[in-house]
């Protein structure tokens, strides 16, 4: 799951920013207190639903006395026209909190549906697809909640639970070797794990003498990454990394490289499609 604090917080903030000091003026003006409203949350193309949770999230902030009914869950895949969820209440109430709800609900999905795309590209293959923290300020952990629920996994969550040696450390630190002596001196009581970041199969012969958990190849072809994976021989699981598109993920996996991490899956995933449609009760 998500954390529950964060996603109240960001619910918080959106709905700040939507009412303003005035609130929802126009459902104010034009429907009466006592008119209650139901709403279908409606997928309008194919995709895999992510955030579901957060709408109920969402209206137990406008207004507790508006209720949530789902009719599909977290992680299926539905065809347009889909009704997920069903919101009644205070028409007022069902109005104001529409498009934020949709707005999370939306993003969410895409990133979900996007997952998914990759996750199935690469079926058949032992290649796992992952996150990166290329997520949006505030977001991460609802964002990467969305990749597990389209069928990824989570690559390290922060800078705090993975050391992850990349080109610039190892540039700052003298050398692969001096950046990975560094960063197990620095934790030596810990047991957290120590990826490395190559460019080279010469790079990839060093860091497989320094016993570390994982291998990260970037920006490599995939002649470069079928080498390295017949250099590891399985010694040490090895992510391919850079440039990861949908088209090339399928050969990239067929290399045999354990894991393919993939920025576009949060920064730039395209919204699922959804819509709300307002009934009087």
């Amino acid at each position: 799951m998500f954390e529950q604090s964060a996603a109240e917080q960001l619910i918080k903030m959106a709905l700040a920013e939507d009412l303003g000091e005035r609130g929802d003026i126009t459902s104010l003006a034009t429907i009466p207190a006592n008119i209650r409203l139901c709403g279908h949350l409606r997928a309008k193309a194919v995709g895999v639903l992510a955030g579901l949770p957060l709408v109920e999230m969402v209206y137990r902030q406008v207004d507790p006395n508006v209720t949530v009914s789902f009719y599909a869950q977290d992680g299926e895949r539905v065809a347009a026209g889909t009704v997920a969820a069903e919101v009644t209440g205070p028409g007022r109430s069902v109005l104001t909190g529409e498009r934020v709800a949709l707005n999370f609900v939306q993003r969410l999905s895409g990133i979900a549906t996007l997952t998914a795309r990759f996750v199935a590209a690469v079926e058949g293959t032992q290649a796992v697809i992952l996150d990166t923290r290329k997520t949006t300020p505030g977001w991460r952990s609802l964002e990467k909640y969305a990749v597990r629920m389209g069928g990824g996994r989570n690559h390290r969550i922060g800078l705090y639970d993975m050391v992850l040696v990349k080109d610039n450390h190892i540039d700052g630190a003298g050398g692969i070797t001096p950046a990975v002596n560094a960063a197990r001196a620095y934790l030596p009581a810990h047991n957290t794990p120590i990826e490395v970041e190559v460019r080279t199969l010469e790079e990839l012969r060093e860091a497989l003498s320094l016993g570390v958990d994982r291998i990260l190849l970037d920006n490599m072809d995939e002649e470069q990454m079928r080498a390295a994976v017949q250099l590891a021989a399985g010694r040490v699981p090895l992510e391919a990394s850079g440039n990861m598109s949908l088209e090339r993920a399928r050969a990239v996996a067929e290399t045999g490289v354990d894991f393919i991490s993939v920025g576009a899956l949060t920064h730039s995933a395209p919204a699922l499609d959804l819509s709300m449609k307002i009934t009087r009760v």
